[in-house]
């Protein structure tokens, strides 16, 4: 028996609630240029401060100790999901946020706009993070231009700020493919190729892939900032068990962007639509708490901030969601979890590999006599350092849904 199986062998049904709240990228590192604190450390969040001082605290590994790991990765695990066992393309994940019904044999990319110069090096990723009304233009503009490419029909969708996502609609396609993007600024966009060489499917993927380079650069020539575009997470979707199969809960998701929307859907989460706020988000879960068994709600600001190397904004951003925090108390849950899908240093300026900080709060949770959520206490928390695929575990265990094993 593995481990799953057996967890499911000791599931009990009741009627709790549980409460997983996502602040994207949260785990930060006290460095020099910091004073020493972390954004979270540094931060005034008397609302945190309370949860604190009834609750676990621990961090988690979000993949193995040093791997780096994507939003895909990240939140699979704190799904319960192991990230090594269920690998997802970005793509696909953006897309199903999108509202994009992906059918067998297409192949989704998460992509965005960026800016490149004469020489086709890549100036800026992000294209000055453009507003959304810009590429829903520039989307519609591929749109008209590149509607097919061969037999294969090309679907360009618009999402938030500067990013997209363009789907290959035909047969005889398969991924994943290598990223057309170096990650980087100062180099040009890499040419997309197969994972696997041996795969004639992958080869045909690429090579649209590539051909939707040459026609759709062109459509771009002059445009500024935008005059390019970047392809990541090139895939197609996997078979996943369910949410709810796996853990007899009926599962909703509050996120705003459609990257996180896309992840829960995968899994097969409601997606509530609506709220752009972390205090409407808020408001909307209590409206909804008794039609559904679990909620995950993800902020990205944490994030979004950590990426830019901006600590002080990042800071901000970890007190307006501590500032909003009571609207969700309004109706506590049997469990609450508290965490990051992953740490973004504002010194990395990207996604680390440190264990993010993860704080749970239940009757059975008990307190671990720490005064403040943060890094530095987490890593004195009872919970310890541990995988982040057995957070829903710790959660369910927490809500009295498992049996005792053995006699």
């Amino acid at each position: 028996m593995n481990l799953d199986e057996l967890y499911s062998e000791l599931t009990i049904k009741t009627d709790a609630k549980l409460v997983l709240v996502v602040l994207d990228g949260l785990g930060d590192i006290a460095t020099r240029s910091q004073g020493f604190m972390t954004p979270l450390e540094a931060a005034r969040t008397p609302n945190l401060d309370v949860l604190a001082k009834s609750g676990a605290q621990g961090r988690m590994i979000p993949v193995a100790p040093g791997i780096t790991p994507g939003s895909g990765p990240g939140h699979l695990g704190l799904f319960g999901y192991d990230p090594l066992e269920f690998q997802v393309g970005r793509g696909v994940i953006e897309a199903l946020g999108l509202g994009v019904e992906l059918k067998s044999g297409d192949i989704a990319a998460r992509a965005n706009f960026c800016t490149v110069d004469s020489k086709g090096i890549v100036t800026d990723r992000r294209a000055g993070r453009i507003e959304t009304k810009i590429t829903e233009e520039l989307c519609g503009l591929l749109s008209r231009k590149v509607k097919k490419i061969g037999d294969v029909e090309v679907l360009v969708k618009p999402g938030k700020g500067h990013r997209f996502v363009v789907v290959f609609r035909g047969k005889g396609m398969e991924g994943p493919l290598t990223d057309a993007d170096p990650n980087r600024e100062g180099l040009k966009v890499p040419e997309v190729k197969p994972t696997d060489a041996k795969s004639v499917k992958q080869k045909k993927a690429a090579q649209l892939v590539g051909e939707f380079f040459k026609q759709a650069l062109p459509v771009l020539a002059g445009k500024h900032p935008a005059n390019g575009f970047l392809l990541r997470g090139i895939a197609h979707q996997p078979a996943i068990p369910t949410f709810e199969e796996r853990y007899g809960l009926r599962p909703a998701c509050l996120a705003v962007y459609p990257m996180y929307k896309g992840l829960a859907q995968l899994v097969g989460m409601k997606k509530i639509e609506g709220p752009q706020t972390i205090a409407e988000q808020f408001e909307r879960y209590v409206k909804e708490y008794a039609n559904f068994d679990y909620f995950f709600i993800h902020y990205k600001y944490t994030d979004m901030y950590g990426e830019d190397g901006n600590c002080e904004a990042k800071r901000k951003a970890i007190e307006e969601f501590d500032a909003a925090l009571p609207i969700l108390l309004q109706k506590r849950p049997t469990v609450l979890a508290i965490t990051g899908d992953h740490s973004t240093p504002c010194a990395a300026k990207g996604h680390s590999w440190h264990p993010q900080p993860v704080l749970l709060v239940s009757e059975l949770s008990g307190w671990d006599k720490l005064e403040r959520f943060t890094e530095t206490g987490a890593n004195s928390g009872s919970l310890g350092i541990f995988p982040s695929k057995f957070l829903m575990r710790l959660m369910q265990a927490n809500a009295r849904m498992f049996d005792k094993f053995g006699a």
